[in-house]
């Protein structure tokens, strides 16, 4: 089945549009930031591929000065019963990802998730905001320079 989708990805958007991995089996494709949306949607509408779920959206913080933020996505499809991980990359300074929440209406959750956490902003999301954190929170708690016991006085504590 891997196979299968790889090419039908390289007919529908160019040979070297995306860089594929294969591990134990599970196929992750790293696609370029401008075709996200494309991509996600030409994996849930073809229906040869139909990839209706969208299990999982998360970010990363690789903590390089390259490629540092991303995002991840774990697509499945119940009729193939078979995943495909999806791997974007976003700037380090202005951290930007276009919304996916038009594709997969469960992306508005993880990807309000994943904006509170990493600071990640969704373009075109219709309520991007924080879900955890004070809306007035200035940090990001899961990126990799955020302070293992957080920031003293960041959080204002209820009193004993």
């Amino acid at each position: 089945m891997n196979d299968h989708v790889v090419q039908k990805l390289k007919s529908r958007f160019g040979e070297g549009t995306f860089e594929f991995h294969e591990f134990r089996g599970e196929l992750t494709a790293v696609v370029p930031l401008d075709q996200i949306v494309e991509v996600c949607r030409f994996l849930k509408e073809d229906p040869d591929l139909h990839f209706d779920l969208l299990a999982d959206l998360c970010g990363i913080d690789m903590y390089t000065p390259v490629k540092r933020f991303g995002v991840i996505y774990n697509l499945y499809s119940l009729k193939s019963k078979h995943r495909i991980r999806l791997k974007t990359f976003t700037e380090e300074e202005d951290p930007k990802v276009p919304t996916v929440s038009t594709v997969w209406s469960t992306a508005n959750w993880h990807e309000r998730e994943t904006f509170d956490m990493f600071g990640i902003v969704f373009v075109g999301h219709p309520d991007l905001r924080r879900m955890y954190m004070p809306e007035d929170f200035e940090h990001y708690p899961l990126r990799k320079d955020f302070p293992l016991m957080g920031i003293p006085g960041s959080l204002p504590l209820p009193k004993k």
